[in-house]
């Protein structure tokens, strides 16, 4: 390194950024652009190694996002306006492309490190600075961290002895080499029936020469209902957009769309059928947090949709026992307690003699060897293993980073028995640092540029007001998180969620502790909380 190498290289570490972001995601990218734009010191760090967050990671066959692109997208800026998507549901490709596009109108790649993955981050509260390290060497301060890893940043990989000695290839959906897998011809098998799994296994099923996926849960898929879209098509869309971006404020999910007024339980037989009916139609996510106004809290309500949709699932898959594996009798679980996947044509690719499926639950994968998976019934040979067992949700990310807080105290071990917080945005102990699309916050049950845009406005918003006070230090109140954290289980235990073990509240995670980690009131009663927040003056915050 030459003297004037080093002497920018020591310009660069002892610069104090007001703000860095830790993710490079909508919420990473939203954050970047605001606060450029009012004047602060921002920078991004991301672990891909490129644009788009999880979306650069996701690349695995059939990945694609469950959200209509039209409103998978930023209303920011009028970014909208002239960008056309090809499919109603877009696959990572183009919405890497989306990303792209968002690059070039906001020039935002310059203030981005990719291939950063921040290891590690200690407060100074001498200083009021952060310090984060990567794990190749960088160093960076700040006088305030915003973490946005997403809540499906942390792969779950599942403990099956002998994985290291599998000699084809196996890898995890959220980590898929970024060159693809050919799979055509081979012998696959597919473990874990979440999105990516169907996802994944629509696509194996079309060109291995046999697939085996292993289901523990079934998913309770709805259709798709995919098409193409050309310009005109788009610029039908667009037409529309603003009064559908502003819905997604009020919606309960945060789409263009919300419950309807009506009650199920009030409802003839015939009024139901014609109501599912007609949402089967269109498909998509309207199925699930569009119709009834109690599908989700009377169960009598919700077991008329499912067995609506029992109905559906056994017309198309022709073996009684495979469509019985699919869709037993006795619901797995509520419908809609777990994020069901949209799916094409997953169910009649069961009628393929190259397929088939396996009940986790009796027949579970006992080990790997190098020839194959072992099951109590023998070996089924493979050639690539697909990995679709999901992540270490909404906490994960976050706790992948050794976070050091007041007197050195680690976010690892305050989290380790239960995660509290203020809204998701910040907890005790930890100084000028704030969660977008955090534990606690809606991430889960909110379309992800919605939650970028509007609580990331939330975090523009407070960040702006504290400087325009003079206030250099901020930290939520214990008792705000724990009050917090209390509504939230509240909520959690009125709700038809505690019905299923899912990702939501931590539990298909070993040993993580069961809480609710994602907020189940809508976003109407979330943004009015914030709303009172901010009115009486952020009383829980102590700002000096």
């Amino acid at each position: 390194m030459t003297a004037t190498q080093s002497s920018a290289s020591d310009e660069i570490a002892d610069r104090v950024l007001d703000v860095l972001v830790v993710g490079g995601g909508f919420s990473g990218l939203y954050q970047l652009d605001r606060l450029r734009d009012l004047g602060f010191d921002v920078k991004v760090w991301d672990s891909a190694g490129g644009l788009g967050g999880v979306w650069w990671w996701n690349c695995y066959p059939g990945a694609r996002t469950d959200t209509v692109g039209a409103i998978y997208q930023f209303a920011h800026k009028d970014l909208w306006k002239d960008f056309d998507f090809r499919e109603r549901f877009p696959d990572h490709q183009e919405v890497r492309e989306y990303f792209e596009h968002v690059d070039r109108t906001l020039d935002l790649s310059k203030d981005i490190e990719f291939d950063t993955f921040a290891a590690q981050a200690r407060w100074d509260e001498d200083s009021r600075q952060w310090t984060v390290f990567s794990s190749d060497g960088k160093q960076q301060k700040a006088r305030t961290v915003l973490v946005a890893t997403g809540f499906g940043s942390k792969p779950l990989y599942p403990d099956i002895p002998g994985m290291e000695t599998f000699a084809g290839e196996c890898h995890h959906t959220a980590r898929w080499p970024q060159g693809g897998v050919d799979m055509a011809g081979k012998r696959v098998v597919v473990i874990g029936t979440g999105a990516s799994g169907v996802q994944v296994f629509q696509e194996a099923a079309k060109e291995a020469a046999h697939v085996t996926l292993f289901q523990r849960t079934p998913n309770l898929a709805l259709p798709m209902c995919q098409r193409t879209l050309d310009r005109a098509d788009n610029d039908e869309v667009r037409k529309g957009l603003p009064e559908r971006f502003a819905a997604r404020y009020t919606a309960f999910a945060g789409f263009d769309f919300t419950f309807m007024d009506e009650e199920g339980a009030k409802a003839t037989p015939e009024e139901l059928r014609a109501t599912y009916e007609r949402f089967w139609a269109e498909g998509g996510f309207p199925l699930w947090l569009g119709m009834y106004v109690d599908l989700l809290g009377d169960e009598a309500v919700n077991r008329t949709f499912y067995d609506f949709w029992r109905e559906k699932v056994h017309a198309r898959v022709h073996d009684p026992a495979t469509a019985e594996l699919l869709a037993p009798e006795t619901p797995p679980h509520p419908f809609g307690v777990k994020r069901p996947a949209l799916e094409q044509d997953y169910f009649d690719l069961f009628n393929q003699d190259n397929v088939r499926l396996i009940d986790q639950n009796d027949e579970p994968v006992l080990e790997v060897r190098p020839e194959g998976v072992v099951t109590r019934n023998g070996l089924i040979e493979c050639d690539v293993i697909a990995l679709a067992t999901g992540f270490d949700n909404n906490r994960g990310g976050i706790m992948a980073i050794d976070i050091q807080g007041v007197g050195g105290e680690r976010l690892a071990d305050k989290w380790a028995d239960r995660v509290d917080t203020f809204m998701g945005l910040s907890t005790a102990g930890f100084p000028n640092l704030l969660f977008l699309y955090g534990p606690q916050s809606p991430s889960g049950f909110c379309n992800g540029p919605t939650s970028a845009e509007y609580q990331g406005e939330i975090v523009v918003d407070f960040l702006d007001d504290l400087r325009r006070q003079g206030r250099t230090r901020f930290e939520s109140s214990a008792d705000s998180e724990k009050e917090w954290t209390a509504h939230v289980n509240e909520l959690f235990e009125a709700s038809l969620f505690t019905k299923a073990r899912s990702w939501y509240w931590g539990a298909n995670v070993p040993g993580k502790p069961a809480q609710m980690l994602n907020y189940p009131g809508g976003l109407g009663s979330y943004f009015g909380k914030w709303d009172e927040v901010k009115a009486a003056g952020y009383p829980e915050f102590e700002a000096s």
